[in-house]
């Protein structure tokens, strides 16, 4: 079976520091830390459904996504066959275990009210990016074997940390 998803890096800002938001997932047999998002459904625009697995995980609303003023689709150009390029911050492909998956990270920003516990997921919280950096440094199989590429990237490109 293969996945295609969406995985959001939601930032914030909050006495001058730059947080993530970091959640755990709870499903049966599996408890590590993670981003927000999930599969996307067949034929699901890429960013409607980081829309919907976000807000299911975490209650919030994306407000911008970095880069979608970039968005090319195209529909009315053949009504029986449309497609939809976007910009991710980066993209990801599992090529080793037990789940064959591709997916795309979306640098986020995001407003509401913060679920503790949403969908399969529980603990959602904003942890500093320093922090964030150390955990990784610490003890990286404390985050999922998916996000763990993803952080790790976000941290290099975007703040030079990591290395």
């Amino acid at each position: 079976m293969f996945f295609v998803n969406a995985r959001a890096i939601i930032e914030r800002v909050h006495r001058n520091q730059t947080e993530i938001l970091l959640q755990t997932r709870n499903k049966p047999g599996e408890e590590s830390l993670e981003l927000p998002g999930g599969r996307l459904e067949l034929y699901e625009p890429i960013l409607d459904g980081l829309r919907r697995e976000v807000r299911e995980e975490t209650g919030l609303t994306i407000v911008e996504v970095e880069g979608s003023e970039k968005r090319i689709d195209t529909r009315g150009i053949n009504p029986g066959f449309e497609v939809e390029c976007v910009e991710p911050f980066c993209v990801y492909q599992t090529i080793k275990g037990p789940v064959d998956s591709i997916g795309m990270y979306f640098l986020c920003r995001a407003e509401g009210t913060l679920l503790r516990n949403g969908d399969e997921t529980a603990d959602a919280g904003w942890r500093p990016v320093d922090e964030v950096q150390r955990m990784m440094k610490e003890e990286p199989r404390q985050f999922s074997d998916v996000d763990r590429a993803g952080i790790m990237y976000y941290l290099k490109h975007k703040f030079g940390l990591l290395q």
